[in-house]
Parts: C-alpha cells; sequence; structure tokens
C-alpha cells in the first residue's frame, strides 16, 4: 500500500501548508517509501506532483508534469488518475498524511470528504477539526471546562458594547493563528474593521489585548501515546510588534522552523508544569488526535490557555527536542496511528426497518 502526502488548498495559509506538505513528502521519500505527493489547488483541484517537486514549482500554480486527480466518496471511494484509453485508475492508498492549514484543510470539510470516501488520514477527526477552528466555540469549551482563559466576546457591526474594556484584539473566528489579527483601541475602530479586513467577514471574536503577555506554546502528539514537547517561546522579529504575526512564524525559508525562538522557554517556577498539566486537560476535551500545538498567553504570574492549532506548521517537528524526535519517526507514527486508529467509522447499526415498515403512505401524511 501506498500513502499520500496531502497539502495546499483554497486557505489563506496555501503556502505554509505547500512548505510543510513538502517537508513531509522529502522526509518520507528518503528511505525509498511509496509515497505519493497531492497538491490541493487554490481552486479546489487535486494533482498528483513528484515526490522531489521544490517549493518554487508552485510559484506559478501546479507545477509542469503534474497530473489531475478526482476525489470519489462512496464504496469505491478514493483518489482516482485518468488512465489509458480514457480509463481511470485509483490510487492504491492506505493513508493519507494531511498537510493542510486552515480553511477546508484544518476545519473538518476535507476529514469528513475523507471519512466518506474511505480513506485514513492523520491529524484531527471532522469534530476536532472543527472545534479547533471556530476560536469562538474553542474559547467557549476552555472556560466552561474552568480553565483559565481570556474572556472572548463575538462581534458584529450592530455590537453597541463589549463586556471588557479596550484596547481589543481582533481574530478571525474560523482563521489561524496570525492572518486577520488586528490591534484596535475602541470599539468604533473595531467595527470598521469589520468592513475592511475581509477575514473577518465570517465572523469576529474580539478579546481584551494585553501588552504583558507573551506567547507560549507546546506541541502534543496521540500515538502510540499522548507525548508532550519542549515548551517554546516564539519570538517577535521586532519589539515594536503588538503581536506574533505571519511574518515571525513563516518568512524564513522553512516556514515554523525558521522563526525566532528561545527553545525551551525560560519560565517562572512552576509555569512550565502548569502548562503540562493544562495540556494534557486540552488534548481530552478537545478529542486532540495526530500533533496539535497549544498556544498559551502568560507573563510571570499569569497563564491563559489561548488557541489549538490541529494541523500547526511543519508539524511542530521543531519542538520535539527533549528527549529529540526524528521527523521520520513523528511521520512514521502520524501514519501508524492513522492506519491504527480511523478517524471515524460509519454505521447504519439501528436501521432495521422498522420505521419504514410502519410508516404508512407518505401521500397521507402530506394530506
Amino acid at each position: 500500500m501506498t500513502s499520500a502526502v496531502l497539502f495546499g488548498g483554497p486557505s489563506p495559509e496555501h503556502d505554509i501548508s505547500i512548505l510543510t506538505g513538502l517537508q513531509a513528502l522529502h522526509e518520507l521519500e528518503r528511505p525509498g517509501s511509496d509515497v505519493v505527493g497531492i497538491y490541493w489547488t487554490k481552486t479546489g483541484a487535486f494533482y498528483s506532483v513528484a515526490s522531489a517537486v521544490e517549493a518554487e514549482a508552485f510559484l506559478d500554480g501546479v507545477p509542469k508534469g503534474s497530473s489531475e486527480l478526482t476525489l470519489r466518496l462512496g464504496d469505491a471511494g478514493g483518489f482516482y488518475a485518468a488512465g489509458r484509453m480514457a480509463r481511470e485508475r485509483r490510487l492504491d492508498l492506505d493513508t493519507v498524511l494531511l498537510a493542510t492549514h486552515g480553511g477546508p484543510g484544518e476545519d473538518g470539510t476535507l476529514q469528513g470528504a475523507l471519512d466518506l470516501a474511505g480513506l485514513g488520514y492523520t491529524g484531527p477527526t471532522l469534530a476536532g477539526a472543527a472545534l479547533g477552528m471556530d476560536k469562538w466555540a474553542f474559547g467557549s469549551l476552555i472556560a466552561q471546562a474552568g480553565l483559565p482563559t481570556l474572556p472572548r466576546a463575538l462581534l458584529t457591526s450592530d455590537s453597541a458594547a463589549l463586556p471588557f474594556p479596550g484596547p481589543y484584539i481582533l481574530k478571525p473566528r474560523f482563521g489561524g493563528s496570525s492572518i486577520g489579527i488586528e490591534v484596535v483601541a475602541d470599539l468604533t475602530t473595531a467595527r470598521a474593521r469589520l468592513v475592511s479586513n475581509t477575514h473577518l467577514a465570517s465572523g469576529c471574536v474580539v478579546e481584551p489585548y494585553r501588552d504583558d503577555v507573551t506567547d507560549v506554546q507546546i506541541a502534543l502528539r496521540t500515538f502510540p501515546a499522548l507525548d508532550l514537547s519542549a515548551i517554546e517561546r516564539p519570538l517577535r522579529r521586532t519589539a515594536a510588534a503588538e503581536i506574533l504575526n505571519y511574518r515571525d512564524k513563516y518568512v524564513g525559508g522553512e516556514g515554523m522552523v525558521s522563526a525566532p525562538r528561545e527553545l525551551p522557554a525560560v519560565l517562572p517556577p512552576g509555569q512550565g508544569d502548569e502548562v503540562v498539566r493544562l495540556a494534557k486537560e486540552v488534548a481530552e476535551l478537545a478529542t486532540v488526535r495526530g500533533v496539535a500545538r497549544l498556544d498559551f498567553l502568560a507573563n510571570d504570574t499569569e497563564l491563559y490557555v489561548n488557541e489549538i492549532n490541529t494541523i500547526p506548521g511543519s508539524l511542530a517537528k521543531y519542538l520535539f527536542v527533549d528527549p529529540p524526535l526524528a521527523f521520520a519517526a513523528l511521520l512514521k507514527d502520524l501514519l501508524a496511528e492513522a492506519r491504527e486508529r480511523p478517524a471515524h467509522r460509519y454505521s447504519a447499526a439501528g436501521a432495521d426497518g422498522t420505521v419504514l415498515r410502519s410508516a404508512g403512505s407518505i401521500a397521507s401524511k402530506l394530506a
């Protein structure tokens, strides 16, 4: 059987997804493994690409020499390629490693399609992906569970007031951790951003902006057992930056791998243990599967659960340094989990026809 690495997709994080996907594809191809690269275009089409392809090949769209694929659902579901004499050939895939950041690749859309196609895949389940992508739902879950988190509110053009004073940080409700994020001074400016910032069109979560806290992050993986990485403090490239932005995280050649950071983070006494404790609780609450990254906000005396990234950049490989974990081993475990612990299996148990036999005439029910 063959594994595939799927990356790209119609998402603002399309380019970062390509970098993560190529890192995984090249690593899996090293020992001569049977692996296929599947590129998901910005318009939603799928193509098989050469395993040795480089990032520059995607600057103009689909790399030369690629072959278009079709994803089919049902009993004979899977990816199909055009064959000789117009006949289609089903790719013999047993697992798909997902390197799809943001958008339909991380919000449950792709996960649901692969479930219906009968393909095993890495990373979050449909439900876990949808929860992780929805900042309002995730924050509400964390608050309801009694874990420390900053207050949140949904902002609309009709919002006359907010339950906490400004300044405010605005976040796309269904977006990643850096694209579309803005810091504003007051409610009037916040409402204006709903019109000017396209990333906020599908929903805006607002939180109090705290310039006295910084980001602290930890990665989790769930196979063969729950395992936590070292704790990092990502660094801003400029001291004047209000937030850890897209450039801080990704502009450097290798995605998150080349971002500036303090690893392991230097934390106040006991804070590292608290990060680990909270991360384990969140892993259970949010049904983490595969590799995820959990983001906190912290200062010397406070620690808040902030967000979860269910398919993190570079699959968070750079955080597993204590003890060291080779990227090849991380990928191998992800694929093994996809095979041994399927994300979902549909069942028609209970649909035994009893209701249909007693239904009578449908016409009589419409009269």
